[in-house]
């Protein structure tokens, strides 16, 4: 750390840190908080960075004081504590119409950007969308030499598909701000998006050994191991799932395994089926869609077939339409194809089309659904079909040899999980999520 940096308030360092997602962030926040405990905004942020992890007694009361010490210094700070009391408590409709508000009368503000992600975890098409504007306008209020607005726009470009522009977006943000987490997240996906394969992993390793402890650090590393998969390096991509990755990422191992089993490639370390039927049991394990998503690939990758059968009737008998028109097809073809029945799951994952966005996540994580029809496609012998529907990947993508072996037979009869060898246990179906 320069001396410069070092020499900077609290106050700044704190700001700094939690803008670019560093592994300082929580030290900081905490010293910041106790060398001015009246200091609203300190208490709110430190609540949003670390609210996950409070009991909600003490969450709301911590808010409450920062509402309070916010309010004696001004509008603006009181109605930033207001956004992160919201966001926090998982209100993230009402967030996105507070941010909204806010905005308009501070216009881009920094701290309010870092709950943008209210927009998209709505869970509503037309809230994403209105994000998205949200930010192309405030980027542009806050002009291109502010690298936490350009990285924030960078995101949004990635994951409208406009990749090129998201990659010149990231790598200005890391101009101005080498440290900038979301610009390398962003500039991760562009580069998924492009199949950048070694050039990738070898940004994100130089990046992250800066910061062995960046927020991000087991997410980029997954990236990485995507960009492993994308070039055929298989081993490394096992790698990193098994070193970077931590028990407790469900979601992350079983989309770098079912990916390696689509290829015809052994796993990564496994999930216990018992510790997935735990999850899918506990209050909340079947809140979101995405979260349900995640716990079904683990369960694919496991060959669990009954439990799978068991989730996509639990999914389709739900009160939610995304989980009864989307998820419920999806969990129902991973359970085709683990029992060998690839036709079934062409046609299920056919049927719903671009519905699948709605199954929640961000391109990256979607794009294995494809990856999925495309196997299925494959196994039911319409390879031109499967060729088809990857085209797009197969024609940009520097590195896709990932995609080649997808597109590849393979023995007849063989699905995606056979090297699996849980004994499928079928889940006891909890209470219903609405009731």
């Amino acid at each position: 750390m320069s001396e410069t940096v070092a020499a900077a308030p609290v106050r700044e360092r704190a700001v700094d840190a939690l803008l670019a997602l560093s592994g300082r962030t929580l030290p900081l926040l905490r010293e910041w908080v106790g060398s001015e405990p009246d200091c609203g905004t300190a208490r709110a942020l430190l609540a949003l960075a670390t609210g996950d992890w409070w009991e909600e007694a003490v969450l709301k009361e911590q808010l409450v004081i920062a509402h309070r010490d916010a309010l004696a210094v001004g509008e603006r700070e009181a109605s930033l504590v207001y956004g992160v009391f919201l966001h926090t408590h998982r209100q993230y409709q009402l967030t996105a119409d507070h941010l909204v508000g806010h905005f308009d009368r501070w216009p881009a503000d920094e701290l309010a950007g870092l709950m943008l992600g209210a927009f998209s975890s709505c869970g509503d098409a037309a809230y994403r969308t209105h994000g998205d504007a949200l930010v192309e306008r405030q980027s542009a209020v806050a002009g291109p030499d502010s690298w936490p607005w350009t990285s924030w726009l960078a995101s949004t470009r990635a994951e409208q598909g406009r990749v090129r522009e998201a990659h010149g977006l990231a790598e200005h943000a890391l101009e101005l701000h080498p440290r900038s987490g979301v610009a390398a997240h962003a500039l991760a996906h562009a580069e998924h998006e492009l199949g950048s394969g070694p050039a990738c992993t070898d940004f994100l390793d130089q990046w992250l050994a800066a910061d062995p402890q960046a927020v991000q650090s087991r997410h980029l590393n997954w990236h990485a191991a995507l960009q492993s998969l994308a070039c055929g390096d298989f081993p490394d991509a096992r790698r990193r799932a098994d070193t970077a990755l931590a028990g407790t990422d469900v979601g992350m191992r079983a989309a770098t395994n079912w990916r390696l089993l689509l290829v015809g490639q052994s796993p990564a370390g496994r999930t216990d089926p018992d510790r997935v039927r735990e999850l899918l049991a506990a209050p909340g394990g079947t809140a979101e869609v995405f979260h349900t998503f995640n716990l079904a690939l683990a369960l694919a990758v496991e060959a669990a077939t009954d439990d799978l059968y068991v989730l996509a009737r639990r999914a389709a008998s739900d009160e939610r339409a995304d989980f009864r028109e989307v998820l419920a097809p999806v969990v129902r073809a991973l359970a085709e194809i683990t029992a060998g029945r690839p036709r079934v799951a062409v046609d299920l994952l056919t049927g719903l089309g671009g519905e699948s966005e709605r199954i929640g996540g961000v391109r990256v994580e979607r794009e294995i659904i494809q990856d999925t029809l495309a196997r299925a496609l494959v196994d039911a012998g319409e390879p031109a079909r499967a060729a088809d529907l990857l085209r797009h990947r197969t024609t940009t993508r520097h590195h896709h040899t990932y995609e080649d072996l997808l597109l590849a037979p393979r023995e007849p009869g063989r699905p995606p999980s056979a090297p699996g060898t849980a004994r499928a246990v079928p889940v006891s179906a909890p209470p219903s999520a609405g009731s």
